[in-house]
């Protein structure tokens, strides 16, 4: 079950909409470009599972 969120790009700063997929686990790590800088973020996603909050910290790729 894939959830709209957002991250901020560890380069520019800028917000980054993004699809966080629940059935991947509650903690979870992957690379997602960013869409104004097009820089790779490491992106570190935790779930909350008993209220289904999610929090998204990111660092540079590279």
């Amino acid at each position: 079950m894939p959830m709209n969120s957002e991250f901020t790009c560890a380069f520019c700063g800028e917000p980054n909409p993004t699809f966080v997929d629940f059935s991947a686990g509650s903690e979870q790590s992957y690379i997602e470009d960013c869409q104004v800088c097009c820089r790779p973020n490491i992106l570190y996603v935790r779930i909350d599972e008993d209220t289904l909050e999610v929090e998204i910290d990111t660092d540079y790729d590279g």
